[in-house]
Formats: C-alpha cells, sequence, structure tokens
C-alpha cells in the first residue's frame, strides 16, 4: 500500500496552506491539488492521523475534508478500515468533459457579445505560456497559467464562482490532463487552443470561438485510448 506524499511534513514540519480559508477547505483544496497532480496517485492511503498532523488540524475537519473528496470520486473510504485514492473513471471522465464544454463554451459567448469585457488578465496568461511553452522544467507552472486562463474568462463575464464549480466536478478530466500533458506537442497544443479562443473573442467571431474552446476542451479526452493504454494501474 502506497503512504501518502506530505513531502516528509510532520507536526513539526506543517503543510503551508492558505489561512484566509475555512480550515476543512484549505484541507480539502490541498488535498484535491495533490490528487489530480498526481502526488497522490491511484491507490495511496489516507490515514487521518498522519494527515491531522501534517496539516496541525483535528480528525474531525481531515473528515469533512475527505467526504468532499468523496462527493466527487477522488477518494473511497471503507468502514473502519481505511481511504484510498480512487482510479480515473472513465465514465465520469465524459460526464466531466461534457459539463466543462458547455459551461467554457457558453462563457466565451458571452464575452463575444460583450463588447467591452476585460481580457487583460487571460491575455497576460496566454502570453507566459507562450514564453514557457519550449520549458520542460516550468510543467507546474505551465498548468497553474492554464487553469487561470480559463478562470480569467470566468472572471470577465462575472461568474467566477462557476470556475470553482467546473473545477471540482473536473478532478477526474484534471487527473487525465496531468497524464497527458508532459508530452511537448501538448503544451504546444494547449498554447495555440489559447490563442485561438483569443483571437476569435476579439474578432467578435462567437461560432469560432466556441469551437475553438470545444476542439480546445475536447483534445485530452479524444487521446484517452493512448493515455489508458501507457498508464493502466491509474484507471477502472
Amino acid at each position: 500500500m502506497t503512504r501518502p506524499d506530505l513531502r516528509g511534513a510532520r507536526a513539526s514540519e506543517k503543510i503551508s496552506v492558505n489561512a484566509n480559508v475555512a480550515a476543512s477547505t484549505r484541507v480539502f483544496e490541498e488535498l484535491r491539488a495533490r490528487i489530480v497532480t498526481l502526488k497522490l496517485p491511484p491507490g495511496t492511503i489516507l490515514r487521518r492521523a498522519e494527515l491531522a498532523e501534517a496539516f496541525g488540524v483535528s480528525q474531525s475537519l481531515i473528515r469533512e475534508a475527505i467526504q468532499r473528496l468523496e462527493e466527487i470520486d477522488l477518494v473511497v473510504s471503507y468502514r473502519q478500515s481505511r481511504t484510498e485514492v480512487t482510479r480515473i473513471n472513465c465514465e465520469s471522465l465524459r460526464h466531466e468533459s461534457f459539463l466543462r464544454s458547455g459551461l467554457e463554451c457558453e462563457v466565451v459567448d458571452l464575452l463575444c457579445r460583450t463588447p467591452d469585457a476585460d481580457l487583460t488578465k487571460a491575455l497576460g496568461y496566454l502570453r507566459i505560456q507562450e514564453a514557457l511553452v519550449d520549458e520542460a522544467d516550468q510543467i507546474e507552472l505551465f498548468r497553474e497559467l492554464d487553469e487561470s486562463f480559463h478562470e480569467a474568462l470566468f472572471t470577465a463575464t462575472g461568474h467566477e464562482a462557476m470556475h470553482r464549480l467546473v473545477i471540482e466536478r473536473s478532478s477526474q478530466m484534471a487527473r487525465l490532463s496531468t497524464l497527458d500533458l508532459p508530452r511537448s506537442d501538448k503544451l504546444h497544443s494547449v498554447v495555440a487552443g489559447h490563442r485561438a479562443v483569443v483571437d476569435r473573442m476579439q474578432a467578435g467571431d462567437r461560432q469560432g470561438a466556441t469551437d475553438a474552446m470545444r476542439a480546445h476542451l475536447s483534445g485530452t479526452i479524444g487521446r484517452l485510448p493512448d493515455i489508458m493504454d501507457a498508464n493502466r494501474d491509474y484507471f477502472t
């Protein structure tokens, strides 16, 4: 059984998380981030006592965070036994892809219909991604910029709360993207997809912008068979 990767954290070496967020939410967000980036891969056993010590919180708060992770199918708890990181569920992937594509296409359509929409942040994130696209050692930063780009589009419509929903409900897709992202051509594909979306929005091309977003979001799910073949142990 795999032990949780808490980077050696113990009671004397607490995990650093955002102090401005409720404790159970902080734990949930940190554990989710570690699971979707595969720092806690499928099959990892999560022990509440160890997590409570590492985070410096009570086991009841750990329990709340784990319940939220169960709701989005990232962990499963066996009564009086253990909590384990789940494997990636292919049926859930398809549902999540449908949800994200629908919401994000609606976002770009709305932005095309909003003449004074502020795309400054999205453009800023895109330019940094373009500068990093050939920097293999900057994949983690590239990933953060990727999500920040999408978040900036939601924020520009005034629907930033919906981005949080998309993030939580796309956790299987996030793990699939982690498996797909290290490819150099994938990084270039992400940047090209973002650029196509922005260019079409700036041109006021509603159909072109939504088509570009749909194509951008379908790339990873389209590679699902190949990703599964290369990572069989990660999938149900």
